[in-house]
């Protein structure tokens, strides 16, 4: 194994993005979500 530079290390491309999590937390909620309608259904009050 080699030790990179520093203009190496700058150049490292990779990791997990900001929208990733983003998208993640809203995909998790909305399942939650459908989830929770499903196992606890609210008729229509009027």
């Amino acid at each position: 194994m080699r030790k990179l530079k520093d203009n190496e290390l700058e150049r490292i491309e990779g990791g997990f993005s900001t929208w990733a999590a983003i998208g993640i937390a809203s995909l998790v909620i909305f399942v939650s979500g459908v989830i929770d309608g499903i196992v606890h259904p609210k008729s229509c009050a009027e």
